[in-house]
């Protein structure tokens, strides 16, 4: 009975878990529900590893419950994966979801080998990468709060001088007068939301400048920063997204965890592909489009991106160069063909991704260029 493996399949959820459990080839599992709290996920580990016959895999899908599960498990000796919920099997006739079916869904899947896993990040990784989108969660405060100020200009009929939320803007704003006290009161709140949020970003950008400058991102970050378009916070923000981009093996896999991949519905004799997948990361998917934007101009190398390669390796800056030159004349030459410009920073991100892929692939002894 050594050789037969016990399948499980968790369905986890804030206040349960559904448990179902397949030993070997049985047809049929044994299903029941427990607290999701850590004494009961701490007797539910005891009672598999104590009635497994023989080796043991566990599972559950990703969600908004995060890994505690897992790293629990793995503490009490019991192996657990997290399971990518978008690449499961589903039946398109299967119009009854409970969580019992759930959780014997994944302990079959898991069994036929159909189901694939996520790379977990490790409790220190998982704190950056909160950081980083606790920073663009204020960003995008920021940019409703603006929007707010701005439509009630608009319904006003007052419109800015010049370019919006510049210095000039915000001093026009604030030398507005109001015929009514309202108005006024909803301006100042307005205004100060918006303080607000701009002391949060900089507090923020603050906090992953210096975790930029620790050891477990400082190397990397300087070798992105080689690129165009690419400085301290959106490096820090690419690495604590990706936090191990050795988990893909090649540039198109990146690029296809990122979504910026087209889109395919072929069959037979006909191929048919259309917009990217937009699947995986968005956040770096966008940060890799705006960082695009930069090659729509000529080669070169400006003061801050010569002094950003000060002191890196020769093949960071040399794989940088390499994208510089052949970005920048894709985007030339899709231009000529007159394609939307959207379109054209999104096939340059997809080429820059890879470019990506292989600079974090340099290794840590290669020497330094000063």
């Amino acid at each position: 009975m050594a050789d037969v493996i016990t399948y499980v399949g968790l369905d986890v959820h804030q206040a349960s878990i559904a448990v179902a459990r397949l030993a070997g080839r049985d047809r049929t599992p044994e299903i029941w529900e427990i607290p999701n709290d850590h004494a009961a996920v701490r007797r539910l580990a005891r009672k598999l590893r104590r009635e497994a016959p023989g080796a043991l895999e566990c599972c559950y899908e990703a969600g908004p419950c995060g890994y505690a599960v897992q790293r629990q498990l793995i503490a009490e000796d019991v192996p657990c994966q997290v399971i990518a919920p978008a690449l499961m099997p589903r039946k398109p006739g299967d119009r009854v979801k409970t969580d019992r079916r759930d959780a014997r869904k994944l302990a079959e899947l898991l069994r036929a080998g159909l189901l694939t896993a996520v790379h977990p990040p490790t409790p220190a990784e998982e704190a950056a990468r909160d950081l980083v989108r606790a920073r663009d969660d204020a960003r995008v405060d920021r940019q409703r709060c603006r929007h707010r100020l701005g439509k009630l200009l608009l319904r006003r009929g007052l419109r800015p001088p010049g370019r919006a939320w510049t210095q000039a803007h915000t001093r026009w704003i604030d030398s507005l007068t109001w015929e009514h006290d309202a108005e006024r009161r909803v301006v100042d709140d307005y205004r100060l939301a918006l303080t607000q949020i701009e002391a949060r970003l900089q507090a923020l950008d603050a906090a992953l400048t210096e975790l930029a400058a620790t050891p477990p991102y400082r190397e990397a970050v300087g070798w992105l920063r080689c690129f165009r378009g690419i400085d301290t916070l959106t490096a820090i923000s690419i690495l604590a997204e990706l936090h191990d981009v050795r988990r893909f093996p090649s540039a198109r896999a990146l690029m296809a965890y990122l979504g910026v991949v087209p889109g395919e519905h072929s069959s037979g004799e006909t191929t048919r592909r259309g917009r990217i997948t937009k699947t995986g990361n968005a956040l770096v998917r966008r940060l890799l489009i705006e960082a695009a934007w930069q090659y729509q101009h000529r080669p070169g190398i400006g003061k801050g991106l010569a002094q950003r390669r000060v002191g890196q390796p020769a093949r960071a800056i040399g794989i940088a160069d390499k994208a510089q030159q052949r970005l920048c004349g894709r985007f030339r030459r899709f231009g000529l063909t007159r394609m939307a410009p959207p379109k054209i920073a999104v096939a340059v991100a997809r080429e820059l991704a890879g470019f990506v892929w292989a600079v974090l692939q340099v290794p840590s002894t290669a020497t330094n260029r000063g």
